[in-house]
């Protein structure tokens, strides 16, 4: 399962979330700009405050690494 933590105004969110479209990765868009308890869950998982934040099945990426996201979903 991937968790994408984001806002609507975050470029990286776009980025990141347009990478899992395109490579067919179903996710939760979690805009933690309006969810406080979804943002106090990103910050205790990631230690930071910045979007966005994926959690592939546990793994915790900050920011669109690209490359990490391709290893860990094996794409």
């Amino acid at each position: 399962m991937v968790k994408v933590y984001s806002t609507p105004t975050c470029p990286y969110c776009h980025l990141a979330k347009q990478f899992l479209a395109e490579n067919k990765i179903e996710f939760e868009d979690i805009d933690v700009s309006v969810n406080q308890q979804a943002a106090e869950e990103m910050i205790q998982k990631s230690q930071q405050m910045g979007v966005p934040v994926l959690d592939i099945d546990g793994t915790i990426v900050i920011g669109f690494d690209k490359a990490k996201i391709k290893q860990l979903l094996k794409i």
